[in-house]
């Protein structure tokens, strides 16, 4: 199974950032996992929220019938009575597979101020074929206390809209969640001008490919490297 990071930039138009999304995945070979970034078809659209949240549900059908032999990852702007939120879906074999909504919102990029924040119960391992995926998004890379609600995982997926000038924190942060977890990190970060960029896949021992140039960034899966590193280095993630 192939890990698949996507990178590219948002823009102001829906359906352009839709199309291109759709672009990659047809690119992307059968049985990949692939993670978009972050509120990709959007962005945060503060000042068009519900039209955002309609879009959501248009692109959500487009997408379940994608994921016929692959499974998608990314957040999208969800409405709620008269309350939004920043959701993660997974889609796999024509289904919503889970659901979270953002928990941590970033207060320098006023969330706070537009989003509703989500349950802390959503954090948790899910399980697509076998495997044992967990999530985080964005800002929430900070908490070392998510870190400890996702241990034992085989797969972390981190959708991101992650500023520019904090860059080498996203690079150092999401590979020391890919060694301390001793499993594979998809950081998948828009490449908009003020973005980092730095998208890519890490594996358990932190070996990490990453292209800012790149819109499509992979790396094969193997188990044997979970349980390689689990063995030799005991510290208690089985």
């Amino acid at each position: 199974m192939n890990l698949i990071s996507l990178q590219f930039k948002t823009t102001n138009n829906f359906q352009t950032n839709l199309s291109k999304l759709l672009d990659l995945i047809n690119d992307c070979e059968q049985n990949s996992f692939i993670l978009a970034p972050e509120l990709c078809l959007s962005g945060y659209s503060y000042d068009c929220l519900n039209e955002a949240s309609l879009f959501t549900t248009k692109a959500i059908e487009v997408l379940k019938e994608l994921s016929i032999n692959k499974t998608i990852s990314l957040t999208m702007i969800t409405k709620v009575e008269e309350q939004y939120f920043n959701t993660l879906y997974i889609f796999s074999k024509n289904k919503i597979i889970h659901t979270q909504s953002k928990l941590k919102l970033f207060s320098l990029g006023e969330e706070e101020k537009h989003f509703t924040s989500g349950n802390i119960n959503d954090i948790k391992i899910i399980e697509i074929d076998g495997l044992k995926i967990a999530s985080l998004i964005c800002f929430e890379l900070r908490f070392i206390e998510l870190w400890s609600k996702i241990k034992g995982v085989d797969i972390i997926l981190i959708p991101a809209m992650w500023g520019k000038l904090r860059k080498q924190n996203f690079l150092t942060l999401t590979n020391a969640l890919a060694i301390t977890n001793q499993c594979y990190v998809i950081a998948s970060d828009s490449c908009n001008d003020d973005m980092a960029s730095s998208s890519g896949v890490i594996n358990p021992f932190g070996i990490e490919n990453r292209d800012d140039g790149k819109e499509i960034i992979s790396m094969q899966f193997d188990s044997l490297e979970i349980k390689k590193m689990r063995r030799y280095l005991d510290i208690g993630n089985k």
